[in-house]
């Protein structure tokens, strides 16, 4: 993927939400108090500055009283400072906080919201490891901008306060070049605006790849930890098919890229710590090269120049900004680009719901049922799948879908709940009517046992009894007493175990509509049967679809419909059912 190009642009769009949000009030005082104090903490340095000049002058004429009276006058400026740095922590850390938890709530909304996760998958790579950038990103981008901008701000107000001082001191200590006095007005400005300039140009020259390596640093880490989750999850079928080896071999490969291209950073980093090690150390003596012939010609005390010494490198530091910062602002770019990346690629995963030219869900009519109209499925590639579908799952009568495998049986299913949408026609619903899908592979939470069945609902909508009565009815009794016990139920359970408990899941919500997508296709047929018996007793009012490759399903639905192909795509037939299982 291309890294995007942050941008002030980019930088307030990311920004800015949080200040205007429902927390906006707490977050401005925040900001506006630590704002406050970052000022209140350059008013400091300009008074210790000013101190500079008085106490060295004291130190040179040996004035004892004026020595002690600047020693406590440092005292209540030290203590000062202390307090004001040690608040501006407190107070920017709670703002860190209530930021990063606003923007965190809603980065998950927007991933989350209407199937907008799963969607962003079919883009492929445009939003790869939204884990990183929900969990890392936002953290490091809320840390980075308060850091940069107060650092930024701190730097401005430096600037124009020691400009004063230092166009002041430029005329009490003129220029001396071969033992004559030079009159050039603000020097001394003139002087470190010309260091700060070129440490800057040739520091962004030097430093300018590091953002791109940065930006792909994450992104490989990012992968590499993927691919650790996914193995971990799927350990049962790696150790099946002895398939060790081949698993280290892979993440090897992909641990290679991150050790790589960190060797590449390493050797930008080298190359620009080499330059900014050596501005910084030669910015210390800089200042009493410039000012020390004006001393040693005696047309200035020790204190003015101690002075003039501290205010240029105070100007120094400020207008080297981007100098010293320059690594953190490197991966606060590559932060930014990934969040703008995730933004588009959430916004386009809307788009693609919302475009008229796909798949469109309109309210339907009760009495007909679910309602489709010359509805077409495409893969994401455009590729066609099924094509021209008319047909209606009416209340009450149970339909058996067949036909072959990856003829577009479950991306029908998928179709209807509304998150595939790469395709055309109209999927009419029933706007009151409830519509549940059972995947052939289960999903749990990690949670008690009690909350993972009850999933979607909340924890605790239904009672321990209840419970325990729908485990007994779909075969698994045994699990009623483990209802409290937390676990990774998709591994503690086989996938037969899983599949009943899907089924114990869809009597509990009781839908209008149940679409059964080889929900059963682990369990013997024996156990199939029972399960398709209490759907029957527990749920008569749920009109049932099934995709299914046994014959004896077609026992329990009154219709069946085959897929077909026509060319490159597949078609809709009926075929005469057998008569439902009394």
């Amino acid at each position: 993927m291309t890294a995007p190009k942050p941008s002030l642009a980019a930088i307030w769009t990311l920004a800015i939400p949080y200040f205007r949000s429902e927390d906006a009030v707490a977050g401005r005082a925040l900001l506006l108090v630590i704002v406050a104090i970052e000022l209140a903490v350059v008013g400091l340095t300009v008074l210790i500055n000013q101190w500079n000049n008085a106490f060295y002058n004291a130190l040179q004429d040996r004035d004892w009283n004026s020595f002690v009276n600047q020693l406590a006058y440092f005292c209540v400026l030290a203590a000062s400072f202390i307090v004001l740095k040690v608040y501006q922590l407190y107070l920017n850390q709670w703002l860190q906080v209530r930021w990063r938890r606003w923007m965190t709530q809603s980065y998950l909304r927007n991933w989350l919201d209407d199937a907008n996760h799963y969607r962003m998958q079919l883009q492929g790579d445009a939003a790869d490891n939204p884990d990183q950038r929900i969990a890392e990103d936002i953290q490091l981008f809320v840390v980075r901008t308060l850091r940069i901008g107060l650092g930024f701000l701190n730097s401005v107000v430096t600037i124009l306060s020691f400009v004063v001082i230092l166009w002041g001191l430029s005329q009490a200590a003129p220029l001396h070049l071969f033992g004559s006095a030079v009159d050039i007005p603000g020097y001394l400005v003139w002087a470190a605006l010309i260091y700060s300039v070129l440490g800057t140009l040739f520091t962004h020259l030097i430093g300018r790849p590091l953002i791109r390596l940065i930006f792909t640093q994450q992104r490989y880490e990012a992968d590499f930890r993927f691919n650790l989750v996914r193995t971990r999850e799927n350990s049962e079928q790696v150790a099946l098919l002895s398939g060790e080896r081949a698993e280290t071999s892979r993440l090897i490969d992909r641990f290679q890229r991150v050790v790589d291209n960190w060797f590449n950073i390493m050797r930008r980093q080298k190359k620009l710590t080499f330059f900014t090690a050596g501005f910084d150390q030669f910015s210390i003596i800089f200042p009493f090269i410039v000012v020390s012939p004006a001393y040693f010609a005696g047309q200035v005390q020790l204190g003015a120049l101690m002075q003039t010494a501290s205010a240029f490198g105070s100007m120094q530091s400020a207008m080297s900004f981007f100098v010293t910062a320059y690594s953190e602002l490197a991966e606060w770019g590559a932060v930014i680009q990934r969040l703008i990346g995730f933004n588009a690629a959430i916004r386009q995963a809307r788009v693609t719901a919302d475009t008229t030219t796909g798949i469109r869900h309109v309210p339907g009519d009760g009495k007909v049922g679910i309602q489709l109209n010359n509805v077409s499925v495409r893969l994401p590639d455009g590729a066609p799948l099924l094509a021209g579908v008319q047909t209606a799952f009416g209340a009450g009568r149970d339909t058996l879908l067949t036909g072959p495998s990856g003829a577009g049986k479950s991306t029908l299913f998928r179709a209807i709940a509304g998150v595939w949408p790469f395709g055309g026609g109209t999927i009419a619903i029933p706007g009151d009517a409830r519509v549940m899908i059972l995947p052939q592979r289960p999903y749990f939470p990690v949670a008690s046992l009690a909350a993972a069945i009850a999933y979607p609902a909340e924890p605790g909508a239904f009672s321990n009894k209840t419970l325990a009565q729908t485990l007994e009815a779909v075969g698994l009794p045994a699990l009623a007493k483990r209802l409290d016990q937390e676990a990774h139920w998709n591994r503690m359970l086989s996938l037969g175990e899983q599949q009943r408990l899907a089924i114990a899941r869809a009597i509990l919500q009781k839908p209008d509509f149940l679409f059964l997508d080889e929900a059963t296709a682990s369990l013997d047929e024996e156990s199939e049967a029972a399960l398709y018996g209490v759907l029957r007793t527990q749920l008569a009012g749920t009109t049932i679809v099934s995709i299914g490759h046994r014959s004896t399903l077609t026992a329990f639905h009154g219709r069946n419909i085959a897929l077909t192909r026509d060319g490159e795509q597949h078609r809709l037939t009926e075929v005469k059912a057998e008569p439902a299982a009394g």
